[in-house]
């Protein structure tokens, strides 16, 4: 069964947080969780079959930052395909039987866009849209763009998304109290 039949008739888990069980075990300020795919992917394989076994229908790459403006092409390559794979033997290994899915975690990129900053859109979908291709080649079930502050910025994403791929997208933004994002844009 693909995500999208799936949701037409149940409920879906997400897994949560990552980063905070990676400072749990051993992540380092400064360094960045993407490259533990690569370097100690017994710990995200780990994390992500807690999450299955707890009863998530979905587990996110750990790749939230992923994107060709922090990794040069090949390493960016390396850590999405270690991402997918962890995630996906994490999946094989569960004990829940319940329908799982991998879903492929994209970020904001860490830069504002222009006006308020110097990143053109068209750049900010291309550097989306490298990360998005990278996940369909590995397999993923689904993307989810997560915890944006930027409703220009979410656009890039999604069209990153749309452009480059049929799956289906699940989109998240961060609201302050005031229910603005961080640019001043409300909902």
């Amino acid at each position: 069964m693909n995500f999208k039949e799936f949701l037409k008739d149940n409920i879906v888990y997400l897994d949560g947080g990552m980063g905070t069980l990676l400072q749990e075990k051993g992540l380092k300020p400064g360094e960045y969780p993407e490259r533990g795919n690569i370097t100690r992917p017994d710990v995200i394989t780990g994390i992500h079959k807690d999450y299955f076994d707890a009863g998530s229908n979905v587990v996110c790459t750990n790749t939230f930052g992923a994107n060709s403006l922090k990794f040069e092409s090949n390493e960016l390559e390396n850590i999405i395909m270690s991402a997918v794979f962890n995630a996906k033997t994490a999946r094989d290994l569960s004990k829940n039987k319940a329908e799982k899915f991998v879903a492929l975690d994209i970020g904001p990129l860490g830069k504002l866009l222009k006006p308020l900053g110097d990143l053109d859109f068209e750049d900010a979908v291309s550097v989306f849209a490298k990360t998005v291709k990278l996940g369909v080649k590995y397999g993923v079930d689904l993307v989810l763009i997560e915890t944006m502050n930027d409703s220009y910025e979410t656009k890039a994403a999604l069209l990153a998304v749309k452009e480059n791929c049929d799956l289906p997208v699940i989109v998240s933004n961060a609201y302050s109290e005031d229910g603005k994002l961080m640019t001043g844009a409300s909902p």
